[in-house]
């Protein structure tokens, strides 16, 4: 079984984040990781897999500068190889056209049984690109998948709703998008983290894919200032005379919250 997992490299949310003064967009030009939602899919990938009895994980990326950190971090924890999309005349892409520079990358890989993708990335949250991938391979499209299997030649998945979650069968290939929490991503091991610096990583352009780096150009959007969020003002205190639940209660009838 041949499954691909589509990864996003991201800067260290646990750093302060830099704004492109250029752009008003968020630095990208540094050591990116790998997308925490991500590791939900890489990890998925594994396990199903080793269901199988045998297969390769396989991994696709878009990022810029030919950053492989977040890559690295994915192949140690067992993941056989990925394709890395690396060029300037992406930068500022949409989300259709980063669904088509992930499907070619797919279809440069010789495509696959099943295509994962985490439901949307920590820095973006369009939510959008995995839905838009499926259409452009032509495959059936399952989102927020809670858990994933796969029998009889057929992809079987509980996808998550307000309500619960529905039963959803479908053929292979699929794309599904999966929500944190369907697994728990396992921790690179030393001889995992060695073994990555070997595993093969291919880096290519737009142009090695067939695919016009448009960037700024098709997004068709453009942030002409970024300000600071107001500072949170300090809350009513409501001291307890004798009346403060008459007191709260107008409070929350001006909020219409009752």
């Amino acid at each position: 079984m041949k499954v691909i997992v589509c990864v996003k490299q991201i800067p260290d949310p646990a750093l302060p984040g830099e704004l492109d003064p250029a752009t008003n967009t968020l630095k990208r030009d540094g050591k990116l990781i790998l997308d925490e939602s991500d590791s939900y899919g890489v990890e998925m990938a594994l396990q199903l897999v080793d269901a199988a009895g045998g297969g390769e994980v396989a991994l696709v990326s878009m990022a810029p500068n030919g950053e492989v950190s977040g890559l690295r971090t994915a192949l140690a924890m067992g993941a056989a190889q990925g394709v890395l999309v690396s060029d300037p005349g992406l930068a500022g892409s949409d989300a259709l056209t980063t669904a088509k520079v992930l499907a070619a990358a797919v279809q440069r890989l010789g495509g696959a049984d099943l295509v994962l993708a985490g439901t949307e990335s920590s820095d973006g949250y369009t939510g959008t690109v995995p839905e838009q991938m499926a259409e452009v391979l032509g495959l059936p499209s399952v989102t927020f998948a809670k858990s994933v299997a796969v029998e009889g030649g057929s992809l079987k998945v509980n996808r998550q709703t307000e309500a619960g979650y529905d039963e959803v069968t479908c053929p292979l290939p699929a794309v599904v998008s999966v929500t944190a929490g369907v697994v728990e991503p396992r921790y690179p091991s030393f001889k995992g983290i060695m073994a990555a610096k070997s595993k093969p990583l291919d880096t290519v352009t737009a142009a090695d894919l067939g695919v016009t780096a448009t960037g700024w150009d098709a997004a068709g959007q453009q942030i002409t200032s970024v300000t600071q969020a107001p500072a949170r003002e300090a809350g009513e205190v409501i001291e307890d005379d004798g009346e403060a639940h008459v007191k709260i209660v107008e409070f929350l009838e001006g909020l219409k919250v009752i």
